[in-house]
């Protein structure tokens, strides 16, 4: 007897002219034969895609088809539905509105299995259609864990253990450790794991909190919600316990932070684990770092251009000196630390080591791990490797005096030394080194460079495209940052997410640079003490690029977004509004004079105009007077210099650099006053004078404006 549900399908196929009745005959029958339905039948033999079936049953039906691939569910709505419901029934809850809850279904369900639903969850049921592919993936997204064993830990220890809070529940050491040992808590864990890794998460969190337990993978540097089942906050001790007797760690200790380590098997690859533990007022958080065994560490796989791996070639290639790699944590120091071991890692060399922890294992390298509470740190350890006869030497971190002044002399004394700093650029390395008290003339004879770094996501390939909604003024900003002459050659990319890239869009990270080269220019103006600002522009004028302007150069390249690079990097304020020349053609600053070249004069977004326009203005020292007060100039000024961008006034009084002032230009020409924001970039002291140059730049003046000013400018 054929099934209702497949007699309204084949009529809406008939109905859309998508096939004939006596076509249809054929797989009516193979339907009442095999017991499958219809829909499966047509799947089966590939006559149409599953998303065109379910839109004109849908339609038939008059209910709604959805994509689960590009929609979120509410968590409110998920804690409604227990996991082993939606998993047993195969449906995804969308929304619940009243005491209807709608749910996605790959077929439409009987009128008994929704009765069923409803007299277990309380709610009157409506159905949207879904692709049963989109319901796998989402009920493994939103429940991520197996239903069936999570569904059997709980049964199984419901009677052993009392529904309240993870931090009440106190057992004896024994039941811990059956509970970890339990063949279903096993392949929970494994489970978690598994996850983590076909994710390529580098990070696994498990986090206590009052209203249950999160789970979020960390990926490609950012993490995500996992979105465990409810029920798996009853299970939290038993999964700590099980990861601590995988790491050899304490079960009973739970007052205390832990450090341990497991190494596990993934298909063909072993991963090292890396656990830590800490207390909280709702059970012990853990943190699992996964790390494989084995990594190919390349110079040109970091994201190096050109150019700058010409220079990393030949730092690495040094007799002697300090190579220090600056960054914040997780910015990937480490990884260009090893590759560029790893490209002088030859059995003519000794490279030692000295890590705190150890996190990749490397061949032909002699590797330590510092242990502080056994009073074997870093200087202990550095020390103690001058007698074991190294050619190079890799010191995890400078932290304090002792370490830096014994790489120092380490370096002096003929060894190839690398180590990093946690600052946030290559100049301020200086700073930091200063600041903890190394003497200036060490530093200039000892350094080599200061490379500062960043991680960015790249661009999922499988689902990149061109985006041509970008304002003009992004634009803008990344070509007076790359000082082109031009913005038709930028183009942006983006990523849709695909399932390569769980829909984020990313895959993967990809490494920017900034590289600071200590010549002797450089080593005469440390010794000077020189503020690591003007060290920076001295840099900048030799042709070192800055992290913003890399990250510039692989947004063009397709290769990662310009969110990434504003996320990850700070603006170089005087190069975004007025380019590296500002000051050179307005205010005579000698350290930045001396070291600009002149085709980079030449190189402007904005054309500057050496020319005397009457000027207006009135500073605002906080943005309430801004609000409350109308335009009423208090003073009366002539520019020096105009651009676009922004202008260089005389001003008879020192203003407060990043104040806002209210600027009026009477342009020739022009019918009407230019009228607009600004912000003060710059002040400089003109003693003989006794006047000030002040450099703004515009904040909000119109575009047809902008036009006109720069036409007047060219013209």
């Amino acid at each position: 007897m054929t099934k209702k549900i497949d007699t309204i399908l084949s009529e809406a196929l008939v109905e859309k002219g998508l096939m004939e009745n006596n076509q249809l005959e054929a797989f009516i029958k193979e339907a009442e034969v095999s017991g499958e339905g219809l829909q499966q039948i047509l799947l089966k033999h590939h006559l149409f895609p599953e998303k065109d079936i379910l839109n004109v049953l849908a339609q038939k039906l008059g209910v709604a088809y959805v994509d689960l691939g590009h929609r979120d569910i509410e968590r409110k709505v998920l804690e409604k539905v227990p996991m082993k419901i939606a998993s047993y029934y195969r449906f995804i809850p969308l929304t619940i509105t009243g005491r209807i809850l709608t749910v996605a279904v790959a077929a439409p369900l009987e009128t008994k299995i929704q009765d069923e639903i409803r007299i277990q969850l309380g709610y009157n049921i409506e159905i949207a259609l879904a692709s049963q592919n989109d319901i796998s993936d989402a009920l493994k997204k939103y429940y991520e864990l197996s239903a069936e064993t999570v569904d059997k830990i709980v049964s199984s220890t419901s009677e052993e253990r009392p529904s309240s809070a993870p931090e009440m529940r106190q057992p004896a050491v024994e039941d811990i450790e059956k509970m970890a040992g339990d063949a279903t808590v096993i392949s929970l864990v494994n489970q978690i794991l598994l996850e983590g890794w076909r994710k390529r998460a580098t990070d696994v969190h498990i986090e206590p909190q009052r209203q249950g337990v999160s789970l979020r993978y960390r990926i490609d540097g950012l993490l995500y919600d996992a979105q465990p089942p409810p029920e798996i906050s009853n299970l939290l001790n038993a999964i700590i316990s099980r990861i601590k007797i995988m790491s050899n760690l304490n079960i009973v200790e739970r007052r205390l932070p832990q450090d341990g380590r497991a190494i596990v098997n993934v298909q063909e690859e072993t991963l090292d684990l890396r656990i830590s533990t800490i207390p909280t007022p709702f059970g012990e958080s853990l943190v699992i770092r996964i790390l494989p065994m084995q990594m190919l560490f390349s110079l040109e796989k970091l994201g190096l251009v050109k150019k700058d791996l010409q220079i990393f070639e030949q730092l690495v290639l040094k007799p002697h000196g300090i190579i220090f790699v600056a960054g914040p944590t997780g910015s990937g120091k480490t990884t260009t630390l090893y590759a560029c071991l790893n490209r002088i890692n030859t059995r003519e060399r000794k490279i030692i080591t000295l890590e705190d922890p150890i996190e990749y294992e490397m061949a032909g390298i002699t590797q330590i791990q510092v242990m502080p509470e056994i009073k074997f740190d870093f200087a202990r350890g550095l020390r103690s490797i001058l007698r074991h006869d190294p050619d190079v030497i890799m010191v995890g971190e400078v932290r304090d005096l002792e370490t830096a002044e014994t790489a120092i002399r380490v370096a002096l004394t003929g060894h190839l030394v690398f180590s990093t700093l946690h600052t946030n650029d290559a100049a301020s390395g200086i700073a930091r080194l200063q600041d903890i008290g190394v003497e200036p003339y060490l530093l200039a004879s000892s350094v080599e460079a200061f490379i500062a770094q960043r991680l960015l996501r790249t661009i999922c390939p499988d689902c990149r495209y061109e985006d041509k909604n970008i304002s003009n003024e992004l634009k803008v900003q990344i070509a007076r940052d790359l000082d082109l002459n031009s913005t038709e050659s930028i183009k942006i990319y983006r990523g849709k997410g695909c399932e390569n890239c769980n829909k984020t869009g990313f895959f993967g990270r990809v490494a920017i640079y900034e590289i600071l080269l200590v010549d002797e220019e450089l080593k005469a103006s440390i010794i000077k003490k020189i503020p690591s600002s003007e060290l920076k522009k001295m840099a900048i004028a030799k042709g070192m690029r800055t992290l913003r302007q890399d990250g510039w150069q692989k947004v063009i390249a397709g290769i990662t977004t310009p969110e990434e690079v504003v996320r990850t990097t700070s603006m170089e304020k005087e190069e975004s509004f007025f380019g590296k020349d500002a000051f050179a053609s307005s205010v005579q600053e000698s350290s930045t004079n001396e070291h600009t070249t002149a085709s980079a004069l030449e190189r402007r977004v904005y054309p500057r105009l050496d020319s005397k326009v009457n000027v207006r203005f009135k500073v605002f020292k906080s943005k309430e007077e801004l609000i409350k007060r109308g335009f009423n100039p208090d003073h009366l000024s002539v520019t020096k210099n105009i651009s676009a961008g922004g202008i260089v006034f005389v001003s008879h009084e020192p203003l407060a650099v990043g104040s806002l002032i209210e600027l009026g230009m009477e342009i020739p020409g022009m019918d009407e006053p230019i009228e607009c924001l600004a912000r003060v970039l710059r002040v400089q002291e003109i003693k003989e004078e006794e006047i000030y140059d002040v450099v703004v730049y515009f904040l909000d003046i119109a575009s047809a404006q902008k036009t006109k000013l720069n036409k007047f400018i060219v013209t």
